[in-house]
Formats: structure tokens, sequence, C-alpha cells
């Protein structure tokens, strides 16, 4: 497995940035890869067969080092310890009133300055298929009270890339671990996603105000174009005069998923007709943030010279909803001392046929 460990490049202060390959067998032999790097425990590469067999990379990234940290859209990578945004850049918890770093105007997002996307991450276990990442976030970083200790564990198979998350802390705060890959099912280097077709199982959603921030609502879908729950491209309707759109600059937002029998709930389906490269998007967290990569132009150019614009890829970040510490209505983010954070988000890949069925 040497071969599947390198160097990837190194800090400003030495400290080395490793490269991870994990690999899995598919039927007839096709070969699954993944490629993640500890910094910021990011997925560099995600190679699915497409519905010819041919082997297609599906995530967005970067072929350097230096351009992972140049970037500023949390490409691939690990986020916390609060994921998507918290409002006013603070929080109250027992009583006591925790100010955070407001790196999104008055608002903190995805960890503050310096999150979790942008700290090196320790390897704990690697086997051909898995990867465990450990961190360990002092009590008050970035604001947060409590020191918090956190596992990640990648598990690549022949049906897709599982995600398990879990976290401790010495004192209650708050915890929302997500990871932030920006997904092109017809390859990384294709362009826009607007063709590609999008489907999310969710009857609600959470409209925002004034910086992308909940208004506490939770909103029907129905009749809106934040009505996903049939198949449509992501084009169809993301440049509709609907105020929420307008506001940020197309789909990013927080849907509520419909819960069902079991442990895991579906999220979302996502398909090109393209390649006939299908995703499954499930998890045990209650939302997930759909969000078309609105401004993502910007970004040094990714791997092997690929020109990453506007709309290029989307994320399916699952999540508690966005600023949950101060939304009493909203599902508790709240990990109590001693107590364990886990989750689990599973990306299942399949083909479909030019319809979109499976």
């Amino acid at each position: 497995m040497e071969k599947d460990r390198k160097l990837f490049g190194r800090m400003p202060d030495g400290t080395p940035v490793e490269e991870f390959t994990l690999r899995a067998l598919g039927p007839e032999d096709r070969i699954y890869v993944c490629k993640i790097i500890t910094y910021g425990g990011a997925v560099r590469a995600l190679t699915m067969p497409d519905r010819d067999g041919n082997p297609v990379d599906v995530v967005l990234g970067f072929d350097r080092l230096e351009d992972y940290r140049a970037q500023d859209k949390y490409i691939g990578a690990l986020v916390g310890r609060y994921a998507n945004r918290i409002g006013g850049a603070g929080f109250t918890l027992n009583g006591v009133r925790y100010p955070l770093f407001a790196n999104d105007g008055p608002n903190s997002l995805h960890g503050g300055a310096v999150g979790f996307d942008k700290q090196v991450w320790t390897a704990e276990e690697f086997s051909g298929s898995s990867l465990t990442l450990s961190l360990v976030s002092p009590h008050m970083e970035e604001g947060y009270p409590g020191t918090l200790s956190v596992q990640v564990t990648y598990t690549l198979s022949e049906g897709g890339l599982a995600v398990g998350y879990r976290a401790r802390s010495d004192k209650d705060t708050v915890c929302s671990l997500t990871n932030h890959s920006y997904f092109n099912l017809s390859g990384h280097n294709s362009g826009s996603v607007e063709g590609q077709y999008i489907k999310l199982n969710a009857s609600h959603y959470t409209p925002a105000g004034p910086g992308s921030i909940p208004t506490g609502e939770i909103a029907p879908v129905e009749g809106t174009p934040m009505d996903l729950r049939t198949a449509q491209p992501i084009g169809a309707h993301i440049d509709d005069g609907f105020g929420q759109l307008t506001m940020a600059g197309g789909y990013d937002h927080n849907w509520v998923i419909d819960k069902h029998a079991g442990p895991i709930w579906l999220a979302a389906r996502a398909w090109s007709p393209d390649t006939g490269i299908a995703m499954d998007a499930a998890t045990t967290l209650p939302g997930v943030q759909f969000y078309a990569g609105n401004f993502l132009g910007g970004c040094p150019r990714g791997k092997g010279g690929a020109a990453y614009g506007d709309r290029h890829g989307f994320c399916l970040e699952t999540q508690f909803f966005p600023d949950s510490p101060n939304q009493p209505g909203f599902p508790s983010c709240v990990l109590r001392a001693g107590e364990e954070y886990h989750s689990v988000t599973v990306y299942s890949f399949g083909v479909t046929d030019s319809a979109g069925k499976l």
C-alpha cells in the first residue's frame, strides 16, 4: 500500500500533507478510486464508471497544495466545528454568550477563520479501502467551548463512498460536521452542472433572510421553485424570480429531509444524462444544503488545468440546520460533555439510462 500513501506537499511551517488513495473493485473488475489529502481531510478525486464502463472523476479538486490553500470555496474539505452559517457570529449556551469569528459579513461560516478545512488532519488508520482521520480542536478555538476530539472515516466500496463522523467534547458545545465536495457527474472538467438532474427528498426547507441566515421558519416547498421532489435539471428554475433564489444567486439553501423507516434517510438523487452516472446521498442528519456552486468561479485552475467556473459543481452538504444554535425551533446541535456526536453520510453511485432510470 506504500504506493497509495504519498507526500502531497508541505505547509509553510514544514508540516507534511499526505495523499491517500482508496480502491475498491466492482463488477466486471471495474476499479473505484478515491483520493484524500490530510489538508482539510479533502476528497481530491472520486472516480466512478460511466454507463460504458469508462472511469470518470466526479469531484472538483486541485493538483497542488498551494491551490487548496489559495482557494476559499472549501473544495472537497471536511467542515467544522459548525458547518454552514451562525448568525451574528455568536451563540448562547448554558447562559453564556460565545462570540465567534465573523468571516461571512457579520456572520460566522464553516467554523470561522481557520476551520477544520484549513487544518492538517492526522491519519490514524489506513487500509486499501478505508481511511480514518483525526483532529483535536482546543477549547475556545474560533470561540467554541470545549476541547473537541474528532474522527472521520472514509470507506470506499463498489457502492460508493461512506463518511462516518464521531466527536466528543469535554464541555458542552455545538457541533455539526460535513463534507464540502463539489460533484460534477459528467466529470470534474466538463463545465456547467445545470443540465444534470437533481431530486431532493424534502417537503420543507428553511427560508433565509439577509446573509443567508434562516428566519426560523420551516416552510413547505409546494408551489415554489424550491420544490425539487420531482427530478428536474438543476438549471430548470435556478434563475426564477423567486426571492429566495435571487437573494442567494440560485440554490444555496437547507432542505428538511423527509424521514422514513430506518436509521439512514435518502436526502437526494442526482444524475448526468451525459455519462449516466447517478448518485444518491443518504444521511442520519436532519438537513441537506443543496448548493449549486453559484459563486464557484475565481478558483485556481483545477486538476489537469481544468477551469472551474460558476455552477461547475454542486454540493450536497448533510448537516444540522444553519444557525441552529440560535434557533430553538430547529433540531438541537448541542453536544453535551462526554457524549458522542455520531453521524453517517453515504454517497452511493450507479448508472442510469437516458431517462434517468437505474
